[in-house]
């Protein structure tokens, strides 16, 4: 993406303290993005390390990336069309097909954990032993099942309490749901 190097009439080359205070990565960062590829050896005057503006867009692109929850190796896919190569927009797609699944199951999970987590906050079990919420599969991840449960499936092992009335209904509204210890 960025070119080491002046050209004709090219922009001042910045210090790495500049691009670290422009885009807010440290140099450090900025090293180990060389290191690794993802930004091109720069070019060096009086043995010091001289950026081409372009390169705080790169690391724009970077933080974007990872912000986006992207690896590394994923960014450095993006990076590795030349300048103004449109092959570059179809390398995004093609990654941002990759990703998007697995941030679906994700946050699929995390509405699992969620839900969990609100039934447990209003769990009245008199202890863990006889809690449904402990019981194997509630939460994804227990004696290896590759599916999580659907949050319906946890909402059943919890029933809402009316205790004035001393009835138990079997379906509420979720934030009204509360954790009832099974029946023996």
């Amino acid at each position: 993406m960025s070119t080491p190097g002046p050209g004709p009439e090219a922009a001042p080359l910045l210090t790495i303290g500049a691009v670290a205070a422009m885009t807010g990565r440290s140099a450090s960062a900025i090293r180990y993005y060389e290191q690794i590829g993802l930004l091109p050896e720069p070019v060096r005057v009086g043995g010091r390390r001289r950026y081409d503006p372009a390169t705080v867009r790169t690391l724009a692109v970077i933080e974007t990336g990872q912000r986006a929850g992207l690896a590394l190796d994923e960014i450095k896919v993006l990076l590795s069309a030349s300048p103004g190569d449109p092959s570059a927009v179809e390398r995004l797609r093609e990654v941002a097909s990759r990703k998007l699944p697995q941030v679906v199951a994700l946050i699929e999970r995390s509405e699992l954990v969620r839900g969990w987590l609100e039934l447990a906050t209003r769990c009245e079990c008199p202890d863990l032993d006889q809690c449904p919420l402990f019981d194997d599969q509630v939460l994804p991840g227990g004696s290896g099942e590759k599916r999580p449960p659907s949050r319906t499936g946890l909402s059943a092992l919890c029933r809402f309490g009316q205790r004035a009335a001393g009835k138990m209904a079997t379906r509420k509204r979720d934030e009204e749901w509360l954790c009832m210890p099974r029946s023996a």
